[in-house]
């Protein structure tokens, strides 16, 4: 009696197939620990297979007698297959047999994990590409040129720069902490990220060889965090992220980072002057003291959440006062570099960038 849909008996030679192979693989090393098992497709790809089952009374399912239902069938297949199978494996003589048919059923996996890889970055990709926008992005009216999109580090400082922004031309986009090392991960990890789509589906223009320049939403990206370490290391994240997935934002300039100050003299009479780093502080307050000008108080940022909202509209959103830096395609490689060997698996290169640059460090010049 031909069962075209299976059965009992067929449950159990896939099962032994699938288990007894699995089993062979890894006593083989050909999967390793951190491989996921194959599956019965991976197993049957190319084979031709006889199932005949002799049964005195068989049960089946349905008029047509298609399916065999007899339970008892299922488990002595398994039992028979199973053994026939172990003792084929284990057999000697056989070990070339024995490796190409282990080698062709691991490539098997690989091809469907691979496809099943690309069927869900094109799910993503798709995503992204569906006009959606990020919750957290507070968008402008006019998009363009003249539009802006700060990436600003952290809710603190999101809250002030939105009061302090002009929303005609300037959206602000939060990011939480440190994305993903996009020298270092998967396009599925990077596209997985949550910090990541929102950066994509902000700008709206795709991301790696789909990015299209001609559909961004913005004439500018600029980036704006602390001026401190973990600022630095932000930045270098996101400058990493762009110049592996989003290229030609760097190639055609469109990429700055905002400087904001890093310290806030005041002096008799309300007038305030801001510097960026110690050696520009103390010029500036000998220069003060020189003029004649009393200094009633100096304070130091520790990040953009510390400004009121105008301070850091006047000395980093507002275009006729605040200072950008107009980030090049060498600029992020260089930040790329960096985290590459700061950051990657290759443990030499670290090690060996750490001596080399331990003796030219003084000790004031470490943040710590």
């Amino acid at each position: 009696m031909p069962t075209p849909k299976g059965g009992s008996h067929v449950a159990g030679f896939d099962r032994a197939l699938t288990r007894v192979v699995n089993e062979a693989l890894r006593e083989s090393r050909t999967l390793k620990d951190k491989d996921e098992n194959v599956v019965r497709d991976d197993v049957q790809e190319g084979l031709v297979a006889v199932v005949l089952v002799n049964l005195e009374e068989p049960q089946f399912e349905g008029q047509t007698k298609e399916i065999l239902g007899t339970a008892a069938a299922q488990s002595i297949t398994y039992s028979v297959v199973a053994d026939g199978l172990r003792s084929w494996f284990g057999g000697a003589g056989k070990k070339v047999h024995i490796k190409r048919a282990l080698d062709k059923v691991a490539a098997s996996a690989k091809a469907r994990q691979a496809a099943r890889q690309r069927r869900d970055t094109m799910r993503k990709k798709n995503a992204l590409a569906s006009g959606s926008l990020p919750t957290k992005l507070a968008d402008c009216r006019r998009h363009g040129e003249a539009a802006e999109l700060l990436i600003v580090e952290g809710d603190s400082a999101a809250g002030p720069a939105k009061k302090g922004r002009d929303s005609e031309f300037q959206a602000i986009l939060p990011i939480r902490g440190k994305i993903v090392n996009a020298a270092k991960a998967t396009t599925k990890q990077v596209l997985e990220n949550a910090e990541c789509t929102s950066i994509f589906s902000a700008v709206g223009a795709g991301s790696g060889r789909e990015f299209d320049l001609d559909s961004i939403r913005y004439g500018r990206v600029i980036i704006l965090v602390d001026a401190d370490v973990d600022g630095s290391h932000i930045r270098c994240l996101l400058l990493t992220l762009l110049y592996r997935y989003m290229r030609p934002l760097l190639e055609d300039g469109r990429v700055f980072a905002a400087m904001p100050p890093l310290h806030a003299i005041k002096v008799r009479g309300g007038a305030e002057y801001y510097t960026y780093t110690e050696d520009e502080r103390r010029e500036k307050e000998a220069e003060l003291i020189k003029a004649g000008k009393k200094i009633t108080g100096m304070s130091r940022f520790k990040g953009l959440g510390e400004m009121n909202v105008d301070e850091l509209a006047n000395t980093t959103l507002d275009p006729t006062s605040r200072t950008l830096r107009r980030i090049t395609i060498d600029d992020a490689a260089d930040a790329a570099h960096m985290i590459d060997i700061l950051m990657g698996n290759d443990v030499a290169p670290r090690k060996a960038f750490i001596v080399e640059n331990s003796q030219l460090l003084a000790a004031d010049a470490l943040d710590i």
